[in-house]
């Protein structure tokens, strides 16, 4: 328990120095974002008309405390603002629309790349040698070698244009209404198939990879030499004794690769125009929406700091010696 709070305070002082950051970096710019907004548009607006919205920003001519106590005091209020490029909806509201097609692609590779890739390591490092162990960790690297693009644009011309198997672009078909309907369902599931299919191919090598070294360093402790003379099943003690405590590094991984999820596989939904947080993030840099932008930063800072805090409770179950420490 003691290791545990110790974690959680440590994570609440990150979260603050991420807010502090995240408000002092657009105040500390050259300009203010009114005037960069404005500077690219033809737009014309009245000075006071720009100082209502700089107001409305909280980048106004009062001293930086005080914007800075509205702005906490906004934050723990759930109000992230305004954003700009979709005015007048709010930027929470911009975010829940667009969070959970984001978990939905990222949850579901992640999890299907981190299940598949230690498994495979599992048995690569297990049958040392064998086919599994020879032919795919060369092949599954070679392919995450290539950028997340120039796999995505492949899959989309291959398997879109060509061949017609999947569909182009977006999350469901523009003539479907969000339901719980089977034909709904389907459908986000086949728009979902190419996406999630690049962000597989390019993480689970090095799921196996780190497995399988992991597995090979725990197969030479006496505990698992140990096993076998006691004459336990092979199946037993690669599952049991072996892949529970190579699993450790893989568990670290995973609570990091959380935050990859919550951040979008910005490239990817932008090959595919997956509307997603990393999507929505690109078009709010190139609309210079800044609430929107704190926003999103802010919501992936967030879920990267309490996937690793969740790690680490985890880590207290899977390895009693973290209790005493």
């Amino acid at each position: 328990m003691r290791f545990i709070l110790r974690r959680l305070g440590f994570y609440l002082i990150a979260f603050w120095v991420s807010i502090t950051l995240n408000f002092l970096l657009p105040r500390f710019m050259p300009g203010d974002p009114v005037s960069r907004m404005f500077a690219r548009s033809q737009a014309q607006m009245k000075p006071e008309q720009m100082d209502q919205l700089r107001k409305m920003l909280g980048v106004d001519d009062r001293p930086l405390w005080e914007q800075y106590i509205d702005y906490l005091h906004n934050l723990f209020t759930g109000n992230m603002g305004t954003s700009i490029s979709r005015f007048p909806t709010p930027v929470t509201e911009v975010i829940a629309s667009q969070i959970g097609w984001t978990l939905l692609l990222g949850g579901t590779a992640l999890a299907f790349a981190a299940v598949v890739g230690n498994l495979l390591g599992v048995f690569a490092a297990w049958r040392r040698g064998g086919a599994i162990d020879s032919a795919l960790p060369p092949l599954l690297i070679f392919i995450g070698s290539f950028p997340y693009f120039w796999l995505a644009m492949g899959a989309l011309y291959l398997f879109g244009v060509v061949l017609g198997w999947f569909p182009l672009r977006h999350a469901f078909s523009d003539t479907l209404q969000p339901d719980f309907s089977w034909e709904f369902v389907s459908d986000v599931g086949a728009h979902l198939v190419l996406p999630a299919l690049t962000i597989v191919l390019v993480t689970i090598g090095g799921w196996m990879l780190g497995m399988r070294n992991t597995m090979i360093a725990t197969n030479a402790e006496d505990y698992i030499t140990m096993a076998e003379a006691k004459g336990l099943r092979p199946g037993r003690i690669m599952f049991r004794y072996a892949a529970r405590n190579a699993m450790l590094p893989s568990v670290t991984s995973f609570g990091m690769s959380l935050g990859f999820v919550v951040g979008g596989a910005l490239l990817t939904e932008v090959v595919f125009a997956y509307p997603g947080v990393g999507y929505q993030l690109l078009n709010a840099v190139q609309g210079l929406d800044y609430p929107l932008m704190q926003g999103l930063f802010l919501t992936i800072t967030a879920a990267v700091l309490l996937a690793n805090f969740l790690v680490d409770v985890l880590y207290v179950r899977l390895d009693p010696r973290v209790r005493v420490s």
